[in-house]
């Protein structure tokens, strides 16, 4: 099986099921390794490491989903909820610009109590302000919840968002692509199949997005095969996703922090590695330094990744667990060229705008 696998590889050709599967539970990691960073450099360019400066913005904690691994999601009535308003996100905005950011990201909680007009005029007001930033905005779970709320089709919602001023949609909700484990942590969440299916549109609809994975429920490698599999299948169908973006579950303050162990950083490791072998159609994956700290994003330019994620000077759902890592540029690149790359500033769409 290794020696078929490793031919496979420096031959470029597509990895089976089956080989998928023995690559997630048997193989070594260091082989792992090695063929995940031949295959990132082989995809991208060898000597550059690409990051972004942008800012989360999670407009509110208000949501009817109960997810039982989120603790940043409060119910609409309970007092510790929030809703931002325009002039507070115009506000982070500006901020954001003023330290070289390029990009935002909108994400909230499914609240019923806003109007469809909050969202639209949102973004007309950041469009006017801020013409020239990003927006990366409302995750499948998101435009699935607009849709119900509002009594309009999934491509209507999708298009009124973008007239109002929508660029790319994030890959966020998908946890784990496989219903046997969203049954157990989130069954009020969009299906497998509804998120594959929000995706495909904004594909079809000209929206590129990312794609996210966050392991550490108790999920098998079947299942998280399931997940790969799906996204790349999407992409040979649409080629919309930009990027893979592995995290791994924070249990604190959850429903669920006494039911599974945090996943440390040789299984992180070993995931991301396998991870870039079988979406062999993905081209960037980035390292989820937020939840595994800086010293192991470093290690992880090593096995598979090309790309840092953001600066992120501002994230609140990650930080709702209790596990806090922060950064700033500078220490960004440090890492970036004491890994032995050289950093480029990218923008969402990873176009690189060299730096430095």
């Amino acid at each position: 099986m290794r020696e078929e696998i490793e031919k496979s590889i420096y031959e470029h050709k597509r990895l089976s099921d089956e080989q998928s599967l023995w690559l997630l539970g048997d193989a070594d990691i260091w082989d792992l390794a090695r063929w995940a960073h031949y295959a990132r450099c082989r995809d991208n360019s060898p000597e550059r490491v690409t990051y972004q400066i942008d800012l989360n913005i999670n407009y509110t904690n208000e949501c009817v989903l109960g997810c039982r691994f989120c603790a940043f999601y409060r119910s609409p009535d309970d007092p510790d909820g929030y809703v931002l308003s325009i002039p507070e996100i115009l506000a982070k905005v500006k901020d954001t610009l003023a330290i070289g950011g390029t990009g935002i990201l909108l994400q909230g909680g499914c609240n019923p109590d806003l109007p469809f007009k909050y969202y639209t005029e949102l973004l007309k007001a950041i469009r006017a302000r801020y013409p020239t930033i990003h927006i990366h905005a409302f995750s499948p779970p998101e435009i699935i919840a607009f849709s119900k709320f509002y009594s309009q089709p999934i491509q209507n919602i999708i298009g009124r968002l973008i007239e109002a001023g929508l660029d790319s949609v994030p890959g966020g909700g998908a946890e784990i692509l496989s219903d046997s484990v969203r049954n157990r942590i989130s069954p009020k969440k969009c299906t497998a199949d509804e998120w594959i299916q929000v995706m495909r549109i904004c594909h079809q609809m000209g929206l590129k997005t990312t794609s996210t994975m966050v392991i550490g429920f108790g999920e098998t490698n079947v299942e998280r095969l399931e997940h790969l599999l799906r996204i790349r299948d999407l992409q040979d169908e649409t080629n919309g996703f930009t990027a893979f973006i592995l995290w791994t579950f924070q249990s604190a303050n959850t429903n669920l922090s006494e039911k599974f162990e945090p996943v440390g950083a040789y299984e992180y490791l070993r995931m991301l590695a396998a991870s870039r072998l079988i979406l062999d159609n993905v081209p960037h994956h980035q390292v989820s330094w937020i939840t595994q700290g800086l010293k192991v994003g470093s290690i992880a330019l090593y096995f598979g990744a090309d790309d840092i994620s953001s600066v992120m000077p501002e994230e609140n759902v990650v930080s709702s667990a209790g596990l806090v890592y922060k950064s700033d540029e500078n220490e960004i690149r440090e890492v970036i060229e004491s890994s032995g790359f050289k950093p480029v500033k990218r923008l969402t769409l990873y176009q690189n705008i060299l730096h430095g």
